[in-house]
């Protein structure tokens, strides 16, 4: 089990390490901050489309640029609804790194553990970028994104609920929810290791959220509220003290939601 150095604790060069990580948190705002500002001009521009040209998926049979462009939308995405949640454990990893090099190497670090953890995320688009395009293939989801299938959206809810409660839910959230715990337990050296680090910390995150995500296919792939609302869920079940909570309690929202939604199939 690999271990932080005591030396990374050590209390020299506050100042900058403070400056650093101010550098990072500002980065991390303004690449948030981009991405939805795209997030909200493809939703503006979706409702608008009499008065702009946007460039969108087709309503036929899908080319690589049609697969190109969901994928480009989603992977935008979970930059701005991942992001601000990396932020406690990006953070604390700066400080540490900062304790035990110089001011530029860190910087370098903490941007390769920001790459790791948005690869991971960006695995996670490509997957949903299949099955978007499998359920627009079969008229499961509507041009406008948004599913068309009742029992299909009731499915996926109940199914994201049920996933709140389960030990695997809880095992990534756990290590969501430490960023010490994480660092102490994976802790690399290297240029090589923060990225390995950012990258199975990514892993983690995408195993507590990706049914969360995948409910988008039933709200709206593009609906900025419900994406306003999931990025919420995700950062407080990982930031309040009861978070795991939070969890749950969504979990059984959805779990009836679904259950609601789904019975008008069998009625």
């Amino acid at each position: 089990m690999a271990s932080i150095p005591p030396s990374a604790t050590r209390p020299e060069g506050r100042h900058a390490t403070r400056t650093l990580s101010l550098v990072v948190a500002a980065s991390l705002a303004g690449l948030t901050a981009l991405a939805w500002g795209y997030l909200a001009y493809q939703s503006w521009a979706m409702d608008h489309m009499d008065l702009v040209s946007m460039a969108m998926p087709g309503a036929q049979k899908w080319g690589p640029r049609d697969l190109v462009l969901v994928f480009t939308m989603w992977a935008v995405m979970m930059v701005g609804m991942m992001a601000p949640s990396a932020s406690p454990v990006l953070l604390l990893f700066t400080r540490i790194q900062n304790g035990r090099h110089a001011q530029g190497e860190s910087m370098v670090a903490s941007g390769l553990f920001l790459l790791g953890y948005l690869i991971a995320w960006t695995g996670f688009s490509l997957v949903a970028t299949l099955i978007q395009w499998g359920l627009h293939a079969t008229l499961l989801i509507s041009p406008a994104m948004v599913g068309t299938s009742p029992l299909l959206g009731g499915a996926v809810l109940v199914a994201a609920g049920i996933y709140q409660w389960t030990p695997a839910k809880h095992v990534c959230l756990t290590q969501c929810r430490s960023p010490m715990g994480f660092l102490l337990t994976e802790w690399r050296d290297g240029a090589r290791g923060a990225f390995v680090m950012g990258f199975r910390h990514g892993l983690y995150c995408t195993g507590c959220c990706w049914l969360l995500m995948l409910v988008l296919f039933v709200v709206g792939v593009m609906n900025l509220w419900w994406i306003a609302l999931l990025t919420a869920c995700v950062l407080l079940e990982k930031t309040l003290p009861q978070g795991h909570w939070v969890s749950r309690v969504t979990g059984l929202a959805l779990i009836m939601w679904g259950s609601w939604m789904a019975r008008g199939v069998f009625a």
